[in-house]
């Protein structure tokens, strides 16, 4: 397990208004050998306006293994986890400091297209999102759309099949795939948003809270489709809920802000120590339901 380390030069992220995001990109393709979904994040700090959020966050996310970041309201993990994908920027005023890689690569660099960076690193929002206009098919299309993907029929046929079956919804929802995604349930909503992030071949899925706004039921079908698709692609999970870290993690970061400080990372490792021998006193409280 190891701490945050220090940070460097400060980047002022452009304002947007709405939309995919600047055209604001990364480094080269190609200069980093196999693309695996390996993000690293190097003293990243974070600021809205003069308000510092994050401070100096190291943190190595290993490819096809599922990260947790967990800890109190308020200390930066959402934050972070919008940095990852360069969500950080639609916000006026805000700023970065640190690098982030993905596969080596920055993805902020001026070369890369936000677009091509959300691409790669998708999201799962904490309340499902279906687009309400469209059906179950298109939604889980919608993403090609957005970036001018073309395919054949049968290209799209099958994709959309793939993509639930990943998500596992397919058999679900196979017999009524031109009904509106609105008019599924909430569990089975958050599912077609998982198969939409899937049908554009991300690297990296990220999820904040996926499971906040969900049933039990609901809830333990989320998890286990989390630990079916682990094999294929990377993903960070930001959770309050420290049994569902336990169950669908292999490791955890624990982030803490006290006394009005910036959020760091406090401790990060395997999630089986992290539970049972936590380094930190503060880790084990947490963990441990005695604050948070």
């Amino acid at each position: 397990m190891t701490n945050a380390v220090e940070t460097d030069t400060t980047r002022t992220l452009p304002a947007v208004e709405a939309g995919p995001g600047p055209s604001r990109p990364g480094p080269a393709p190609g200069q980093s050998g196999q693309l695996s979904g390996t993000l690293h994040a190097e003293r990243v700090s974070a600021w809205f306006g003069q308000r510092k959020v994050l401070d100096r966050v190291t943190l190595e996310v290993p490819a096809e293994r599922v990260t947790a970041l967990i800890g109190p309201s308020g200390c930066g993990k959402s934050t972070f986890l919008r940095i990852l994908n360069r969500m950080h920027e639609l916000v006026p005023g805000a700023q970065l400091a640190g690098e982030v890689l993905l596969d080596g690569e920055d993805i902020y660099h001026p070369a890369r297209k936000v677009t091509d960076a959300r691409r790669a690193i998708g999201m799962v929002f904490q309340k499902p999102n279906p687009f309400p206009a469209m059906s179950i098919y298109d939604n889980v299309l919608a993403g090609l759309h957005l970036t001018g993907t073309k395919g054949s029929k049968s290209d799209r046929d099958a994709l959309v099949e793939s993509s639930l079956v990943r998500a596992g919804l397919w058999t679900e929802v196979r017999d009524r795939l031109q009904q509106p995604g609105s008019a599924l349930s909430g569990g089975q909503q958050q599912r077609l948003c998982i198969a939409r992030s899937l049908a554009v071949g991300p690297r990296v899925l990220l999820m904040d809270e996926p499971c906040s706004a969900l049933d039990p039921t609901s809830t333990r079908v989320v998890e286990e489709t989390i630990k079916e698709i682990a094999h294929e692609v990377t993903i960070v999970i930001v959770t309050h809920n420290m049994q569902q870290a336990a169950r669908v993690s292999d490791q955890c970061a624990f982030f803490l802000a006290e006394n009005g400080a910036p959020g760091v990372i406090v401790e990060h490792g395997p999630t089986d120590a992290m539970f049972s021998s936590p380094q930190d006193s503060r880790t084990a409280d947490y963990v441990h339901g005695r604050f948070g």
